[in-house]
């Protein structure tokens, strides 16, 4: 009967060692933004990419059009996602100000609006591509950076000086649009007043046509006294 050959018990007990797994690499944290001002107006986003040391690698911000501050926040976020996804970057963060882009991406709200469901599937689609995936909501004055560049673009779009402070966005019911800056136009550039007939009653002047006006608008009136038709 032919012998067996020695078991090589013992083997690899003062070898190498296999190597241990290189702990995961920290997650990028993505800053996002986007503003509207008219909501929909003049839109762009900005957003601030930090390694996982905490240093920025990448700043981005582009006007988009005339959007909604909705669009334009899923801009940003596709944006972040594409920029993320060409470098090679496997685990990412993003932080928004936008609590209905978040609960969205988080399944916490239903997309409802025609605008932005495309951009939804689309961001959905590519989240999926990497390691690790979150999306968290944060306050506005965490988002301060992001909000900057957005805000920096739309001040530029109309050919305000580089470097004056930016707006504040107003936000109501789930969205925010950019209040526009104060702007110093020439004198010709100013459209004529316009006469609009009033009539004064019960303590109240009602216009005699329809005007559309933004809420918080101050006019000035003048006013003529009329006899009363007999």
């Amino acid at each position: 009967m032919p012998r067996r050959p020695p078991t090589p018990r013992g083997k690899n007990l003062f070898g190498q060692a296999p190597a241990e797994p290189k702990p995961a690499a920290a997650a990028h944290r993505i800053n996002i933004d986007g503003g509207s001002r008219g909501n929909p107006g003049p839109a762009a986003y900005g957003v601030v990419i930090r390694d996982g040391g905490g240093e920025i690698v990448a700043k981005l911000k582009k006007y988009i059009g005339r959007m909604t501050n909705n669009v334009a926040e899923y801009y940003g976020l596709i944006a972040a996602l594409d920029y993320a996804e060409s470098h090679g970057v496997r685990a990412i963060r993003i932080e928004s100000d936008s609590e209905l882009l978040v609960k969205q991406m988080r399944g916490l709200y239903k997309v409802k609006s025609e605008d932005l469901r495309p951009l939804f599937e689309r961001a959905q689609k590519m989240s999926k591509t990497f390691d690790s995936f979150r999306i968290e909501h944060v306050y506005r004055e965490q988002n301060r950076e992001a909000d900057a560049l957005a805000n920096e673009v739309l001040d530029e779009t109309e050919g305000k000086t580089a470097g004056a402070p930016s707006a504040k966005r107003a936000e109501a019911a789930g969205t925010k649009s950019a209040a526009p800056t104060t702007k110093t136009e020439p004198a010709s550039s100013k459209p004529e007043p316009r006469k609009i007939q009033a009539r004064f009653r019960g303590g109240v002047l009602y216009l005699l046509e329809d005007v559309e006006l933004p809420d918080g608008m101050v006019v000035d009136v003048s006013i003529h006294l009329r006899p009363k038709p007999v």
